[in-house]
């Protein structure tokens, strides 16, 4: 759905670019990491002077795109980079919701941030009555249209976390968190979420990533 070949397509990246507007809005300053830059569709909102790193495995998504040239370095593993202090800024957009280990991955970005630092994220309100029928009537019936395959099969294996696994996770990890939704508040009104988390509990990260599956290997 990237390329947004289709009407339907149009439709959930107009929606979707609420998310991008959001975080982008504190771009500039101090260096940056995107966690899962995918195809790097959200680089051309930010700052083109900030120092800009990323995560992101899948080399393939990007390596045909000329906005790699302002990336500074890409990581495929978040467990590459160094723990410490480092970022002023750790973002994602719509990544999230994917990660199978997000307790480790979120307390280890935590403790990547600088003093005063801010952790930001989009994500979808999954679990929410409105984000069902809003992927539903967009990618679902563009997927539909195009396979004959339901693709709500593809979304109870990608969607492995729900808004608000994500959002207590957080609350957990950080002292302050304000969460802003699109288009009306209320998880069950609202098709995507804005969350920014300052103020990381480091001790509790620590504690955290003491016990992930990397540390017990």
């Amino acid at each position: 759905n990237r390329k947004r070949a289709g009407v339907v397509e149009k439709l959930a990246h107009q929606a979707e670019s609420w998310m991008h507007h959001r975080v982008a809005a504190h771009s500039g300053g101090g260096a940056t990491l995107e966690l899962g830059a995918g195809t790097l569709n959200h680089l051309q909102y930010e700052d083109p002077g900030v120092a800009y790193d990323i995560v992101e495995p899948f080399v393939e998504l990007f390596s045909a795109n000329p906005l790699q040239q302002r990336i500074r370095r890409i990581y495929s593993r978040l467990a590459e980079i160094p723990l410490e202090p480092t970022y002023s800024r750790i973002i994602s957009i719509a990544v999230l919701e994917h990660m199978t280990e997000l307790p480790y991955e979120l307390a280890r970005s935590a403790l990547l941030l600088e003093t005063g630092g801010v952790f930001q994220a989009g994500i979808p309100s999954e679990g929410g009555a409105l984000w069902w029928l809003g992927w539903r009537c967009t990618t679902g019936l563009g997927y539909w249209l195009r396979n004959h395959l339901d693709y709500g099969v593809v979304m109870r294996h990608e969607h492995v976390n729900s808004a608000n696994e994500i959002i207590a996770l957080l609350r957990h990890l950080f002292a302050e968190m304000r969460v802003v939704r699109f288009p009306l508040p209320g998880q069950h009104f609202s098709l995507y979420a804005y969350i920014e988390a300052r103020s990381p509990n480091r001790q509790i990260c620590r504690q955290l990533l003491s016990q992930s599956p990397e540390t017990r290997r």
